[in-house]
């Protein structure tokens, strides 16, 4: 049926799986955000997962990560299971994370925010650098010294150093200018085009999402009510508002969010 979520086990098995979750429950503390997720993306895949505010985009990555409570299920990376892995860990083993609150160190240098961060493999602090010019002319400047801007962009390059081959991202767009957007745009679509990197964006604008991958997750209170193609979304807006929960007849608020 279309729009309908496939079972992880219907799908059929790939030999180059770079992450899987299979029926995840997780939260804050007792709390529940997230249900019975199932989703695995191959190595070089781009996937966008878009969602209103609260359904739980953010959460989802941040338990691939490792930091909420696991309720059940199960998380692999590269067909090793992580689900109980330390985050650090888990970027050990290939993971990186643009947080939403991007989290930079504000007490240190551009350059030693990069350096902490490093693990050998393509990307080095210089290329970071050459892919984002501003941060060289602010190699020394402190983190709490740089505009919101630049914080993102020291964040996007502090997760590329770790040499990740799941790179998860959290509305890396929220909060910026308009021209800092088109620009943290044409880098992401570089890393898509020229890397090989797996990647996950959780994007508010779901223009940019559907624009940026193939392949698109819709989820709704705190499950996954839509995994395929994006073109279908983006050439079918009725269908995309009522995977998202929206009346799109009247004011463009939630119907569960009506009294």
């Amino acid at each position: 049926m279309k729009g309908s979520v496939p079972s992880i086990l219907d799908r059929p098995i790939m030999s180059d799986v770079a992450l899987s979750l299979e029926n995840v429950n997780a939260g804050y503390g007792q709390t529940v955000a997230i249900e019975d997720v199932s989703l695995e993306i191959s190595g070089g895949e781009v996937l966008s997962i878009i969602g209103r505010n609260g359904v739980g985009k953010s959460t989802l990555l941040t338990t691939v990560m490792g930091h909420t409570s696991m309720h059940g299920g199960s998380i692999r990376l590269k067909g090793d299971e992580i689900s109980k892995d330390k985050p650090y860990r888990r970027v050990w083993a290939g993971l990186g994370f643009v947080p939403q609150e991007r989290l930079i160190f504000p007490s240190l240098s551009v350059e030693e925010n990069l350096a902490v961060a490093f693990r050998p493999g393509k990307w080095s602090g210089e290329q970071v650098l050459a892919l984002f010019p501003q941060l060289k002319d602010r190699l020394y400047h402190l983190g709490n010294q740089l505009s919101g801007g630049e914080q993102q962009m020291l964040a996007i390059g502090r997760a590329l150093v770790g040499n990740p081959e799941v790179l998860l991202m959290d509305e890396p767009s929220e909060g910026l200018a308009p021209v800092i957007v088109e620009e943290l745009q044409s880098v992401m679509t570089r890393l898509r085009d020229e890397e090989s990197m797996a990647i996950i964006l959780v994007e508010q604008n779901s223009r940019v999402a559907l624009g940026f991958a193939e392949r698109c997750v819709v989820m709704n209170r705190g499950r996954i009510v839509r995994d395929g193609p994006s073109a279908e979304l983006r050439e079918d807006q009725a269908l995309l508002e009522r995977l998202m929960g929206i009346d799109a007849t009247s004011d463009g608020r939630s119907v569960n969010d009506r009294t």
